[in-house]
């Protein structure tokens, strides 16, 4: 059997690279251009007939999206064998469900695009990266197979190697999370910790208390994602005001969104920030306080068993 074709859309052909290369996979190759009206102009050049077919992208703005959508119509069009999306952030978690009358779901609709790409003749598959709603492959329609991987290897080995022997406290940045960040905790034998919060409006909010002793301990905070990065300086501020010696933070999915690096650096509260490469944004920011670690592997190995 032939090798895995893997293909990326542009703004994740780093990532396709990288999971070609430890995947001993082989990269596709596309012609992309731009009329002078924005239309963009696709063509594959690598041809995927009879190919098991790779290909990379994330949902992280509406035009990666549609550029995800159109490539995979090709690739299925000109004789994929099989299919296999793989999307390291899903962009729009956050509007999975409606709160206020007639708000639309983004979540849903989005899901719905990537389910009406036709099927190649293996089927397809779609594979999620740490899921910010772990409702959204309710969303998906057809028979179109999904695998929801954790990156929880990943944030496991970051805890360890940044409290190296001093003992720490998992925390995050609200009840919300408190779930997951206990199962984390557990298996790094500690205890873990979150802030109960009162919203005041749409942007700001008030912690109320903190469900654990912080005092005299090293507190690392884990959150799925960060964007603005003010809820994590929030709760790393009530954590410090509780007593904590030294706070860093852990996360998935690095969006740093009006520069968030930079904001979280300045603010004196961290030692360490550290994300995965699942967002190009952390890939694009060089600031040395961020320590970027690769979701390649975890990938990759995950692929070479589909």
């Amino acid at each position: 059997m032939s090798k895995k074709l893997i293909f990326g859309i542009q703004s994740y052909l780093y990532l396709r690279d990288e999971i070609a290369r430890l995947g001993n996979f082989e990269k596709g190759e596309v012609e992309v251009k731009y009329f002078p009206d924005g239309e963009r102009y696709q063509r594959v050049i690598s041809p995927s007939a009879g190919h098991d077919i790779i290909l990379v992208g994330g949902t992280i703005t509406d035009n990666d999206t549609l550029e995800l959508y159109d490539l995979a119509c090709a690739l299925v069009k000109y004789g994929a064998r099989s299919l296999t999306l793989v999307i390291p952030y899903y962009g729009y978690s956050t509007m999975e469900r409606s709160v206020i009358p007639g708000e639309v779901i983004t979540a849903k609709t989005r899901a719905r695009i990537i389910s009406v790409i036709p099927k190649s003749s293996l089927g397809n598959k779609v594979l999620f990266l740490d899921l910010h709603s772990e409702g959204i492959p309710q969303y998906l329609e057809g028979d179109l197979r999904h695998i929801h991987l954790y990156a929880k290897s990943l944030i496991l080995q970051s805890a360890r190697e940044l409290a190296a022997t001093t003992p720490f406290v998992l925390a995050c940045t609200d009840a919300g999370r408190a779930k997951w960040v206990e199962s984390l905790a557990n298996d790094l034998g500690v205890n873990g910790a979150f802030v109960f919060k009162r919203r005041l409006s749409g942007d700001h909010t008030e912690v109320i208390s903190i469900s654990a002793d912080v005092k005299d301990k090293y507190v690392i905070i884990y959150d799925d994602m960060i964007r603005t990065g003010g809820s994590l300086i929030s709760a790393a501020k009530a954590y410090k005001e509780a007593g904590a010696l030294k706070v860093a933070a852990i996360t998935t999915h690095g969006l740093f969104t009006n520069n968030a690096v930079q904001r979280i650096k300045d603010s004196g509260l961290f030692s360490k920030l550290i994300c995965t490469n699942s967002h190009p944004n952390a890939v694009n920011n060089t600031d040395d306080f961020l320590e970027v670690r690769s979701i390649a592997p975890l990938l990759t190995q995950k692929l070479t068993e589909l």
